[in-house]
């Protein structure tokens, strides 16, 4: 049964009511989302502003839910000032932790981009998308065999160096390329939660029974690690933002403890 303590509410309602002013407001999205580093369109406040951002109604009702349910444990166990501040730190290193993975993705793309220029092939643009955009499935194969059949096809080659640098600058510039979400905060109080009162049951659908909640984070951790090295088609999750909450949440409780705070 869940209850509703300050702190927690305090959040739901930030949360909510940015939700309706990104409906009302589109380009809060596209300045309060937190975009590639390189892109034109990050700004350091983009770091605080993600977090209290959605991408819809279920991804808002899945973290807001989440933190109800689980949140009021630890404002018990902290107080609302004490939650505050981890919710935020959470928060702001899984941002860090998100755009370095991304920095790292974004240069090898980049240096596959670059070499593709240079010696464009049908190989080449398979790769290309194959390492850099699971996403698209197959889509490439047309192109790509047409280039193995004519490599000296000009307008082919150029078509596919226009598609590659579309690719890169979509994914850097684009609008709708920002992360946003508050995910990674709620990701570290449930962490927060299992490693203060590692035994405390809960459900989660389809298991019929209630489980622990150490062994949840555990499972879970362990989904979002294998779902960010191996991406599916239509897998638009940040998976290493919600890895990245709970490691900042876990180094956050052992510094606290160190200092007895």
């Amino acid at each position: 049964m869940f209850r509703l303590t300050p702190a927690v509410r305090n959040l739901i309602l930030v949360n909510v009511a940015l939700f309706f002013l990104q409906g009302m407001f589109p380009l809060l999205t596209v300045y309060g989302s937190l975009h590639p580093i390189g892109s034109a369109l990050l700004y350091p406040w983009q770091f605080v502003t993600y977090m209290f951002l959605h991408d819809g109604l279920g991804h808002l009702f899945s973290n807001m839910i989440t933190l109800l349910f689980f949140g009021a444990s630890l404002e018990d166990e902290w107080g609302g000032k004490k939650f505050i501040t981890f919710w935020l730190i959470c928060g702001l290193g899984a941002g860090f932790i998100y755009e370095g993975v991304r920095y790292y993705e974004l240069r090898e793309m980049n240096e596959s981009r670059l070499a593709f220029h240079e010696q464009p092939s049908g190989v080449g643009f398979a790769d290309f998308f194959r390492e850099h955009l699971p996403q698209a499935g197959d889509s490439y194969a047309p192109v790509a065999r047409q280039m193995q059949k004519t490599p000296d096809d000009q307008r082919l080659i150029d078509s596919a160096t226009q598609t590659i640098d579309s690719i890169y600058m979509e994914v850097m510039d684009s609008p709708n390329s920002g992360m946003l979400g508050a995910s990674g905060a709620v990701f570290g109080i449930l962490f927060a939660l299992a490693y203060l009162f590692p035994n405390q049951k809960m459900f989660i659908f389809p298991i019929p029974i209630p489980i622990s909640i150490w062994l949840y984070v555990f499972l879970f951790s362990a989904y979002s690690l294998w779902k960010g090295v191996h991406p599916t088609p239509g897998d638009n999750v940040a998976h290493f933002a919600h890895l990245g909450g709970m490691l900042i949440g876990f180094i956050v409780l052992k510094v606290w403890e160190r200092r007895g705070i």
